[in-house]
């Protein structure tokens, strides 16, 4: 590993899908590659790793008006050589030459062959370090900051970032995969994920992607441009506080999640007062309002 985690050779994955809750995810890693100007260096062959039936492809229309067919696959992108960027506008913000952005569909069979293939052309480009980044819909208000829990299997990374160690078991998802993985063949990693709020889980959460950019930013070392995020977050938040304005049961059950989080965050909150909490949480779960039903992945 580089004396600093930033200092080496990173590859960001975030998948649509299962790990994506509001698009966050995704919508992160799209930011950091757009705004460094990326282009692919590795694709991986749909056939093998995706269920058509479950995965399916999409027609568009392109710029020439002619209908095409998107498949599903999974691509690292790459510093732009000087080459590649002649003619195309615009410039990436900063020239970086040591990030890659993995982005794609989640696979649906074999996973430790997708994995077997990632990690190959992880080592051909020299990665000595993985950030997989998820989000998953939870018990949270949309009126707080978004939550993000960061997290490493490696004592030398969480000693430098400030990292926590997950203590979690159950099912997990292929960035889990990935990672596990990745710490096999000597490459460390860390995992973010970002909370998104259940009770809005139909449409994509700016806010929870720019949380995501923002601490991406911390990791990375790299300014990264918001655009629109933060006005986005802005109308998002304004646009589920006009439809709870319209709810009184929406607009109870969000006062109880504000209530809760701000019970834990207080910087007077005692363990028993936490605990209790928890215990308010899982009661809820027990009522159907579990945001992490369903089996989906917890950091």
């Amino acid at each position: 590993m580089a004396e600093r985690f930033s200092d080496g050779r990173i590859l960001v994955v975030a998948f649509e899908g299962w790990n994506d809750a509001g698009e966050a995810a995704s919508g992160a890693a799209a930011v950091l590659k757009d705004s460094l100007g990326l282009t692919p260096v590795h694709e991986l062959d749909p056939e093998q790793y995706f269920d058509y039936q479950f995965t399916r492809p999409v027609v568009y229309i392109d710029d020439d008006g002619r209908r095409r067919l998107r498949w599903p696959t999974a691509t690292i992108y790459g510093p732009a050589k000087d080459d590649d960027l002649a003619g195309v506008a615009p410039e990436p913000l900063e020239r970086v030459d040591n990030i890659f952005v993995m982005l794609g569909s989640e696979p649906s069979r074999s996973w430790k062959s997708f994995a077997a293939d990632v990690i190959d052309a992880a080592l051909v480009h020299d990665i000595s370090g993985l950030v997989v980044v998820g989000a998953m819909l939870a018990d949270v208000p949309h009126t707080r900051p978004i939550s993000i829990f960061s997290s490493s299997e490696s004592q030398e990374l969480r000693d430098e970032l400030g990292l926590e160690r997950s203590t979690y078991e159950g099912p997990v998802g292929i960035l889990s995969v990935l990672a596990d993985v990745a710490e096999v063949v000597g490459i460390p990693s860390i995992s973010i994920w970002a909370s998104v709020p259940h009770y809005v889980h139909n449409a994509p959460s700016p806010k929870a992607t720019l949380a995501l950019v923002e601490r991406l930013e911390e990791v990375l070392g790299v300014p990264i441009p918001r655009g629109d995020l933060e006005e986005e977050s802005t109308a998002w938040e304004s646009g589920i506080d006009a439809i709870a304005g319209e709810d009184e049961d929406m607009a109870a059950y969000i006062e109880q999640l504000e209530q809760a989080r701000d019970t834990v965050d207080s910087p007077d909150a005692s363990g028993e007062a936490i605990a209790k909490e928890f215990e308010r949480y899982l009661r809820r779960r027990g009522d159907g309002r579990d945001g992490w039903a369903d089996g989906r992945e917890r950091p």
